[in-house]
């Protein structure tokens, strides 16, 4: 039977990102995909036009519905961009018994719109990051949780070392954006740091490669992998998705979570 992951994030109506791209990378890791829908955007390749937010009673229904009838150890967040809405998921996440919880905290869409409310950034410290089994900021979150700059791989291992201790048992900073080697993303345990290499692809075309990134490390997690292991193959599915990458619509294309299918 496969196993059951649990994505909790905003609608990506584009199918890039978001639910859409969470589920997709899902099933191309073979597990089954459930969701939780949180927020609704109006969003296309070139960027975010509007956003809904979901009253919490139905995010809890939700919750609800899935809990009282499947059992769910495995669970990856997205976009949560209020502090009710992180409040909510994070008190219904402390009534089960999850394995493994994979947070990426998504703050700003591609194009510049700003997902997470400054207010919510606290409630994400507070609540959501102590029960994450892992964390999976990009260089630009990271340096949000952390409150240092960061440029390079020392500043990557500094800011990791600082979220760490929000609660965290481990954290993966993607190195995407890092001026020093690109591409290389950095985990840290407490202890001691392990970086994954890749091919740093130019392109474009990477509309939702952290959701895509974040939800492929919990299927690896949900078939039993170890941290490190999750995180290799995920990040080698991920690195050949954005090599597949196309071109849709006038703004930044998707990633092909399907590549390895005929053509």
């Amino acid at each position: 039977m496969k196993k059951p992951v649990l994505t909790i994030a905003g609608s990506d109506p584009s199918g890039g990102a978001g639910i859409q791209a969470d589920l997709k990378a899902l099933s191309a890791n073979n597990v089954f995909g459930m969701s939780i829908l949180t927020s609704i955007t109006a969003q296309n390749t070139c960027g975010v036009s509007s956003v809904f937010h979901l009253p919490s009673s139905i995010i809890q229904a939700q919750l609800d519905a899935i809990f009282s009838d499947i059992s769910v150890t495995t669970i990856k967040t997205g976009m949560l961009a209020t502090v009710e809405i992180m409040t909510t998921v994070s008190h219904a996440l402390t009534t089960q018994r999850i394995e493994h919880l994979v947070v990426d905290p998504v703050m700003v869409a591609k194009g510049g719109h700003v997902l997470l409310d400054n207010e919510a950034i606290s409630t994400l410290k507070d609540t959501l990051c102590p029960q994450a089994t892992l964390i999976t900021p990009n260089i630009h979150e990271a340096e949000v949780l952390s409150g240092i700059t960061i440029q390079t791989l020392a500043e990557a291992r500094n800011a990791a070392k600082i979220i760490h201790q929000l609660g965290c048992q481990y954290v993966l900073i993607k190195g995407g954006h890092l001026s020093e080697q690109p591409g290389t993303d950095l985990l840290y345990d407490g202890r001691f740091f392990r970086m994954f290499k890749a091919d740093f692809i130019q392109t474009k075309h990477t509309h939702g490669s952290g959701c895509t990134l974040a939800s492929a490390i919990a299927a690896q997690l949900a078939k039993g992998k170890s941290m490190a292991d999750a995180i290799e193959a995920a990040k080698s599915y991920t690195t050949e998705a954005i090599r597949f990458g196309f071109s849709l619509g006038q703004g930044h294309g998707p990633t092909d979570h399907f590549y390895f299918l005929p053509r």
